[in-house]
């Protein structure tokens, strides 16, 4: 039965974005003064929070001196498959960070992940926050990691070089993109060709037209994907087309990152976790970000969700220690570091940053949010409804689907996932 389990698991980690591991034997060490590695994997693969991980690591010894790390970041769009690989040849991590919700759950179901229940720490977060990755069993698998968010970035230089100002509602924001375009200036850093980001960008910018009623009714079962307002959000992104890069189509994260980081387009539609590397790449960049303003008369949103958590590999020879790691990511001291090194949002509540955009995310997050559709409640099953959705609009950018079909196609996922 573990074995027709694992299969499962394998084929869905490899097409529908979820994390796991497992690394070969069942012992767990619990000699607390033997020295132990643990090692750790991450799609948190840039340099700079490879960096951080490690400032991370010394602090953690401080109090833990026999614990030793092997971090083993992959890029995130490999992530999934490498893990998958893992999972066959037995040789992933102890501890590994979990996609959110369905990627986590999706795991927990299928016997890769230590339960966590009763772990130091875990009384700290709220509920909604504790689903990041929970099982069907309703057992924690996963200790949240961070809050992240997606607003609109934009270049405060050029914003006031053409006496531009944050946009209040949807036409302003447009209209502002236009005249962006008419004064030869780039209005969106944006790129089709890593799916994430397509999603990513619907999911921030879509609640301006489906708005709170159709995000609290969707969860519950009350509303379809093929509700007027949600088509009108995938309309939108077509709309939008005029003010992104000549040959977007061809443009990823990296090439993404460039233009904004590098001046040449104005805004971008992101998450916070880029601060940092924007910051590193261009010292003197001076930007800022608002919410998304509503096209129906409705509040401003940011599009909030906890981004991971940290789980044990089931089958890891090291469990007693890695649980010594999760209590310390449950921390003010590991949490500081987050917010003020990598300009995160920390999933446990208290935690102050010096960066004044990072507050600002903070209280834009708590004032204005919304959740990420996609991600929370279409990232469940093989494929998911999430990837889906996304090859689909890559499609609709190729002018190969409709916005009606990218719908038709993804909701008919998501009820065959539902009957499974």
């Amino acid at each position: 039965m573990r074995n027709k389990k694992g299969s499962i698991a394998v084929l869905a980690l490899s097409t529908a974005m979820l994390v796991s591991a497992c690394s070969s034997g069942d012992a767990s060490n619990s000699a607390s003064n033997e020295k132990v590695t643990l090692t750790l994997t991450s799609w948190r693969a840039d340099q700079i929070e490879t960096d951080v991980y490690k400032k991370l690591f010394a602090e953690f010894q401080k109090t833990n001196p026999n614990i030793e790390f092997e971090y083993k970041p992959v890029k995130a769009t490999e992530y999934n498959t490498t893990l998958a690989t893992a999972l066959k040849t037995d040789s992933a991590a102890d501890i590994i960070m979990l996609r959110p919700y369905g990627g986590a759950k999706t795991m927990a179901d299928a016997g890769y992940l230590e339960p966590l229940d009763g772990l130091k720490g875990l009384d700290q977060y709220s509920a909604d926050q504790l689903k990041v990755a929970q099982g069907t069993d309703n057992k924690q698998y996963g200790v949240p990691y961070v809050l992240s968010t997606t607003s609109v970035m934009y270049n405060k230089k050029i914003f006031k070089a053409n006496n531009l100002e944050e946009p209040k509602t949807w036409d302003e924001f447009t209209k502002l993109a236009e005249t962006l375009k008419q004064k030869n200036i780039t209005p969106f850093a944006f790129g089709s060709k890593d799916a994430w980001i397509l999603s990513l960008t619907q999911g921030a910018l879509g609640p301006a037209f489906y708005g709170q009623d159709f995000a609290e009714k969707f969860p519950k079962g009350e509303a379809k994907l093929n509700d007027p307002n949600y088509l009108k959000s995938i309309e939108m992104m077509t709309t939008l087309t005029p003010y992104f890069p000549a040959n977007y189509e061809g443009i990823g994260m990296d090439e993404m990152r460039t233009m904004f980081a590098s001046e040449v387009a104005a805004m971008m539609v992101m998450g916070q976790w880029e601060f940092a590397s924007l910051k590193q790449m261009n010292p003197d960049l001076d930007m800022d970000v608002f919410p998304i303003p509503s096209a129906t008369g409705g509040k401003s949103t940011v599009t909030t969700w906890v981004d991971g958590s940290w789980g044990i590999n089931a089958k890891s020879k090291n469990k007693e220690a890695a649980k010594k790691w999760l209590e310390f990511i449950s921390t003010k001291d590991f949490a500081t570091i987050v917010a003020s090194d990598l300009k995160l949002t920390p999933a446990l509540p208290g935690v102050e940053t010096t960066d004044p955009l990072a507050n600002k995310i903070i209280q834009l997050s708590a004032s204005n949010p919304t959740p990420y559709i996609a991600l929370m409640y279409m990232g469940a099953g093989s494929p998911t409804g999430k990837s889906t959705l996304e090859n689909a609009l890559q499609g609709m950018f190729l002018k190969k689907l409709t916005p009606a079909q990218v719908i038709e196609e993804t909701q008919k996922v998501l009820d065959t996932n539902a009957k499974k």
